[in-house]
């Protein structure tokens, strides 16, 4: 006969399970393509409920079952074309952290239980330290899948341009925490209010009469009884609508350019499209040359500075004459420089690199304005301990030249026009996009290529890239080699959205800015700031727990 629910235990097993699973299919459903951004917070309180109280393990277990239905079908982009293997492995990982969130969830029970109230904090606490771990380990991290990435058309994103994403992350989780400590009292207080239910002496809970569950005070009935369930409710509502209060920019304040995103699409989807690398290139000249055609006709504004995706000529067009003189065509024709998404050979044989460089027209190639790719993504642009990767398995040598990092932000300079270039997943990681920034850059491009994924990675990249729109208080763009391409205003809204695998040409007028938010400002000081609390939380819990073991009975 199953246990009965008793208010002063963990939620049974029967019960924890579905939470924890729903809690990762709730966390899913709020990421791009779906975007129903309300359900992260309550994946969260899910997760929160299913692990309070319980031992370590069982909270690690809840945590990673989360994880798992979390992350296999939001990461199932990585399996298109690569197989199963990569996708299974890379899930689990990130499953694995969110084990961990849910081991410290369990782990700080007792503080939860000692002051309700703190409940909200440390869940949004574990939240950021969970992410500021996942973003940085191992092999630099990858942050996919970060809440504050979820709320791209919520109100919660204006907070980004005081705290960034750690600071949405943080109150998205918060919120999460105000929902569970409101359904965890009205659980209480409707079980203290039911029949008693049969139960064996030993299955009293000592722990009924904590701050959480205790009794109600003489005479609270009614809305007294139901104050600690609707409060934290209206609080949660509160802080989710309040974010339409925190000021961002509409627009830039400075200098107004007209810019034009290529994207030129790829013959075929997939890992081939690298065989098609001529093919690729001509698709971006050809299209250039066409917006010229425009331009000329008089249907067109001439662009100041045309953007090409990543990968947009995968053939070194310093190297081969060419590629080079197809670029040169296509910058002479449009009388605009052209940011070219390029892979470089070198600097060593074996070595090649990921640049964006700009190709002014009549000139070509202007070195001095060339970006390469800081962050390079392991075991997809370079294979860390080769030898042991190619036990899991032998397709790691389909990458047969490492890509090699640069070491310089991407502030690149077109005419009076400073770019902040970053280069497609560079765009999940902070110090990334904010260097470009404090080194003076006015408008945020992000160069992509989408070819080996799907629709729903490039909406949730394009998500990052709103988030980075706000934060920085800058207009932003994305260019992809297939889709999906805009521009995203530096309130984050998005304009000029292209479809997917298809060819198409958007220019639009954008102003610049020189400013800075305070999320600029404050830099990676409001991570570290909550991810110490964090910290100091786990090390409170421990004390607690000591005193709890050694006092009498």
């Amino acid at each position: 006969m199953p246990r009965p629910v008793v208010p002063g235990r963990p939620l049974p097993l029967r019960v924890a399970v579905p939470l924890a699973v729903a809690a990762g299919l709730a966390l899913l459903v709020a990421f791009p393509p779906y975007g129903v951004w309300p359900l992260a917070p309550v994946g969260v309180a899910l997760l929160a409920a299913a692990a309070h109280r319980r031992r370590l393990r069982a909270g690690a277990g809840l945590g990673f079952l989360t994880g798992v239905a979390f992350f296999a079908p939001l990461l199932a982009w990585t399996n298109l074309h690569t197989g199963y293997l990569p996708w299974v492995l890379l899930s689990l990982l990130q499953a694995g952290y969110l084990a961990l969130l849910g081991a410290a969830t369990a782990w700080v029970s007792p503080l939860v239980d000692r002051a309700r109230w703190a409940w909200p904090a440390l869940t949004g606490l574990l939240w950021v330290g969970q992410e500021a771990l996942r973003d940085r380990t191992p092999f630099g991290g990858f942050p996919w899948g970060r809440l504050a990435f979820s709320q791209d058309s919520s109100p919660l994103l204006r907070l980004a341009a005081l705290g960034g994403a750690p600071l949405v992350t943080f109150v998205v989780a918060l919120i999460g925490g105000l929902l569970v400590t409101a359904a965890w009292r009205g659980w209480v207080t409707a079980q203290r209010h039911a029949p008693e239910p049969t139960t064996a002496p030993d299955e009293a809970a000592p722990a009924a009469d904590g701050p959480l569950d205790g009794p109600a005070r003489a005479g609270g009935v009614g809305a007294r009884r139901w104050t600690p369930v609707v409060v934290p409710a209206v609080v949660a509502v509160a802080l989710t609508v309040g974010g339409l209060l925190v000021p961002v920019a509409t627009a830039g304040s400075g200098d107004t350019v007209t810019v034009a995103i290529v994207q030129g699409n790829v013959p075929r989807l997939g890992l081939d499209f690298n065989a098609q690398r001529q093919a690729v290139l001509n698709n971006h000249v050809d299209a250039t040359i066409e917006l010229a055609g425009r331009v000329a006709a008089g249907q067109q504004r001439r662009p100041d500075l045309v953007v090409w995706p990543e990968n947009s000529s995968d053939i070194d067009p310093l190297r081969n004459p060419t590629a080079g003189a197809r670029i040169s065509q296509a910058a002479d024709t449009i009388g605009a420089p052209i940011l070219v998404g390029a892979v470089l050979l070198g600097p060593d044989a074996g070595q090649v690199r990921n640049a964006g460089i700009l190709w002014h027209p009549g000139t070509g190639a202007d070195l001095d304005q060339l970006y390469t790719k800081r962050h390079p993504v392991p075991f997809a642009e370079y294979v860390p301990l080769r030898d042991v990767a190619r036990l899991v398995s032998k397709k790691v040598d389909l990458i047969r030249n490492d890509f090699v990092p640069g070491s310089t932000p991407g502030v690149v300079r077109a005419g009076t026009t400073v770019l902040g270039d970053v280069i497609c997943f560079e765009v999940a990681y902070d110090e990334v996009v904010r260097d470009t920034v404090t080194g003076g850059a006015q408008l945020l491009v992000v160069q992509t290529n989408n070819a080996t994924f799907d629709v729903a990675e490039a909406r949730q990249q394009m998500a990052m890239v709103r988030l980075r729109a706000v934060e920085h208080g800058r207009p932003a763009l994305m260019a992809s080699t297939v889709g999906v391409s805009g521009f995203v205003a530096p309130d984050g809204r998005v304009s000029d959205a292209t479809g997917f695998n298809t060819r198409e040409v958007v220019v639009r007028q954008l102003r610049l800015d020189d400013g800075r938010t305070l999320a600029t400002r404050l830099g990676w000081w409001p991570e570290v700031a909550l991810a110490a609390l964090a910290a100091a939380a786990l090390v409170g819990a421990a004390v607690l727990r000591r005193r709890q073991r050694v006092r009498p009975g």
